[in-house]
């Protein structure tokens, strides 16, 4: 791995004020934007700014291209899928530096991107050689079949903080699957949420105009959304930003995937290793800058240890070193940008003003933010009311396990939960009462293994809508489908 081949993917590539549409860059109606590396502020590359006009031009394309790819054998679909991790795994190191750099992670999280997104396009390839139905009851003379059948065009956007990942995870499956894909990624993280997704089934050999790929706006996203040739939504976002695109799908009478966010409750029980506990808790809080919607959010401890764990915090707060996260030098890196900095800050800010104690961080150099501590947090407070998406443990105090499920339900639901604690029985059995799609007994709540349904009710999304089982019900539909020998006789 070296700079100058990281620095190739920025300045060689033709997508630099591009879309991808009908496997070509071409420039975008939109124009073009800077994208800066948020540790540096160096000019990385320059996003095309696709428009509505460039939306709907690409659906277009798109729409026309997937029959065919849906009629392509499916050995042949499942042989692009893996060329397209083939090609990823060859170019491992140089990726996985271009997303350290990009999304201002350290470059483990650039390597654990690749990773999966090798991994997802391996486990995609297995989809097309599945059942795609069944045979039903039926009488005597007729066949009657249940069939999986693509969408059409399946629309995509992805975020910014991982946004390899986030992308391929729909778009791997859906195309898999026989969909045609229009992907949006963030402007801010083009070449890793969009152009590495290109380039890599470009070379796997998928047919021209079956993955579309354009950074954009909100104008973009709306013209995706709102286009009655693409019938499926994925989305990966904000509660806020995912109500709307819900809204306007929802007039469309489009199917949405939508995974949002919400609070990530980690209980910490006072039978816990306290050592194990504070490390967990660090990691679950503090990893990609907080930037994860599986953040733990909320730390709650019970009050017998809530000291000994914050004085453990509070240790590792003041000792982690913050930087360049592409230097290999640090632990956290740079926020994405200034606007995610400010709106982190004033909660910090905000949350102290309304009671809660800082114990370590609040403070910045440029985006690199400090990982932070915050205890005394209660209900009422910004720091336990809404997602900070930043680097903050925030430490909420609980007298019984009673009230502990209580604290953690107070809420509109979220997609992860865990609960650690040298009782087994005793952590499942409150695990069981948490209102979460993930739930984790002796660990932390980032966690995601490719092959399992990803999700969460209420402000988590819309239920579990990616990952293993759950890609051929998301990214298909059902067709009932009849053969009779000759048609019966009617009464009329």
């Amino acid at each position: 791995m070296g700079a100058p081949e990281t620095l190739s993917l920025f300045e060689a590539a033709p997508a630099s004020g591009h879309v991808f549409d009908r496997g070509q860059w071409r420039p975008a109606r939109g124009g073009s934007r800077a994208v800066h590396e948020p540790a540096t502020g160096a000019v990385l590359t320059h996003a095309g700014i696709a428009n509505a006009e460039d939306m709907h031009e690409a659906i277009g394309h798109a729409h026309s291209a997937q029959r065919a790819w849906a009629a392509t054998g499916a050995r042949e679909r499942a042989a692009v899928l893996l060329r397209a991790a083939q090609w990823l795994q060859a170019h491992f190191d140089a990726l996985a530096l271009a997303i350290a750099r990009e999304t201002g992670g350290i470059v483990p999280k650039g390597q654990h991107e690749v990773k999966e997104a090798i991994q997802i396009c391996q486990i995609a390839a297995g989809l097309p050689m599945q059942a795609q139905g069944q045979v039903l009851p039926a009488a005597p003379g007729c066949l009657s079949l249940a069939k999986r059948v693509p969408h059409g065009v399946v629309g995509v956007i992805s975020p910014f903080n991982f946004p390899l990942i986030l992308g391929i995870r729909s778009v791997a499956p859906a195309l898999a699957l026989g969909n045609a894909v229009v992907l949006k990624p963030d402007p801010r993280t083009p070449l890793s949420g969009g152009v590495i997704v290109a380039e890599a089934f470009q070379h796997a050999g998928l047919p021209a105009g079956v993955l579309q790929v354009l950074p954009g706006d909100a104008e973009a996203g709306e013209a995706l959304v709102s286009d009655p040739r693409v019938p499926m939504i994925a989305f990966t976002g904000s509660p806020a930003v995912g109500r709307r695109i819900g809204e306007l799908a929802g007039r469309h009478l489009k199917k949405v995937s939508l995974e949002l966010g919400g609070a990530n409750n980690l209980i910490i029980l006072d039978d816990a290793d306290l050592d194990a506990a504070a490390s967990a808790a660090a990691f679950g809080a503090w990893f990609h800058q907080g930037q994860i919607c599986m953040a733990s959010n909320r730390v709650l401890v019970h009050e017998a240890v809530a000291a000994g764990l914050r004085e453990r915090l509070v240790g590792k707060a003041r000792h982690l070193p913050v930087g360049d996260g592409a230097s290999g030098q640090v632990a956290l890196g740079p926020m994405i940008d200034a606007r995610q900095l400010q709106r982190f800050d004033s909660v910090v800010k905000d949350s102290v003003a309304q009671g809660a104690t800082l114990e370590a961080g609040g403070t910045h150099e440029g985006l690199c933010y400090r990982p932070t501590v915050l205890s005394g947090v209660k209900p009422g407070m910004r720091a336990f009311d809404e997602e900070p998406f930043g680097p903050v443990v925030n430490l909420v105090s609980f007298a019984s396990d009673e009230e502990a499920v209580a604290l953690a339900n107070t809420s509109q639901g979220g997609l992860a939960a865990a609960v650690i604690g040298r009782d087994v029985a005793r952590a499942m059995a409150i695990g069981e009462q948490l209102n979460a799609g993930m739930v984790h007994i002796n660990d932390q709540t980032v966690n995601d293994e490719c092959t399992n349904p990803f999700g969460g009710p209420g402000l988590g999304g819309n239920g579990s809508a990616v990952g293993g089982p759950a890609d051929i019900d998301e990214y298909t539909r059902w067709q009932w489908l009849t053969i009779k020998a000759a048609p019966p006789a009617f009464p009329f």
